[in-house]
């Protein structure tokens, strides 16, 4: 299978796991923090923007996907797995999440939770990623 082939492949399963795995963390384990956050949308109010959330997710697959083929190596697959998702959640949930705790008016143990549950489905995607690509 041609690099091209497996790049695709890979960013279409990551969109699909992104999207479930972040679909678990906000809308199962972090629903019921958010819901008595002041300032948060409606879960009904939300659904007719669902398709800029998929668009999110399938820019973040392939991206993923593209930036770990950038860097793909013959060391062993989980750890360069882990590593992968260590660095992305350095580069991408943790600023992301401080930024948003320091503009809206997030309670810092729901910031802990959304670093620690995002950058675990980060590290998990990493693995994963490394896995199909081994």
């Amino acid at each position: 299978m041609a690099i091209g082939k497996k790049c695709l492949i890979s960013a279409f399963v990551m969109f699909i796991m992104a999207w479930g795995v972040s679909f678990f963390v906000h809308g199962v384990l972090l629903a019921p923090d958010y819901a008595t956050m002041q300032g948060m949308r409606a879960p009904a109010d939300t659904h007719p923007l669902i398709p800029f959330m998929i668009l999110a997710h399938a820019l973040f697959g392939a991206a993923f996907a593209w930036i770990y083929f950038q860097g793909k190596d013959d060391s062993a697959w989980m750890g360069q797995g882990i590593r992968f998702g260590l660095a992305m959640a350095a580069v991408t949930v943790i600023p992301m999440y401080l930024i948003y705790y320091v503009v809206t008016p997030v309670p810092f143990a729901v910031l802990v939770k959304q670093v620690v549950f995002d950058g675990i489905r980060v590290v998990l995607m990493g693995v994963v990623l490394a896995w199909i690509n081994r």
